[in-house]
């Protein structure tokens, strides 16, 4: 995969980051048995996997992943997941995106999980970019950037090129 721009973290940093968000995670759901990481899309569901693989090495909850499926540029046409909304029932939830732009997915994936009662629901992002429209935040974030609209903010998680770029 070829990245252009500059490269604002480097693989290590970033693995970095991801390592403490687990913590920051972890210690949000102490008296939890279970936790379930939600991804949206393929970006957020390989950036849960890799929360999850964090969490692993240093605690005993129960993961569970799931994958949700919207379609960014236009959130309000649905929201669905590969598990059945009742496994979230009464469960901690995590969703995971990579960046948050305007927060638009990131509040439509919330919102489908309030059809049903949830123990608690946290956001994680590893770059918030601060350019948000709707009254959401993340929780748990790698790095916030104040970039200009026309920037174009790139998290690669996998190969020789993995990093947070900026162009």
């Amino acid at each position: 995969m070829v990245v252009k721009g500059d490269k604002i973290k480097t693989a290590a940093q970033l693995q970095s980051s991801i390592r403490r968000i687990a913590y920051q995670i972890y210690e949000n759901n102490l008296d939890e048995k279970e936790l379930i990481l939600a991804g949206i899309g393929p970006r957020g569901s390989r950036l849960a996997q890799r929360f999850g693989k964090a969490l692993e090495g240093f605690c005993t909850l129960k993961i569970s992943y799931g994958l949700i499926s919207i379609n960014k540029a236009h959130p309000i046409d649905g929201v669905s997941c590969d598990l059945p909304l009742e496994v979230f029932q009464d469960k901690s939830i995590v969703v995971v995106d990579d960046v948050l732009n305007t927060g638009s997915t990131l509040l439509y994936a919330v919102q489908f999980f309030l059809q049903i009662p949830v123990k608690q629901i946290k956001t994680a992002v590893i770059v918030n970019r601060n350019h948000k429209r709707f009254p959401i935040k993340a929780d748990f974030k790698g790095i916030s950037l104040s970039t200009s609209v026309n920037e174009h903010v790139s998290v690669v998680l996998e190969g020789d090129e993995s990093g947070i770029y900026l162009r």
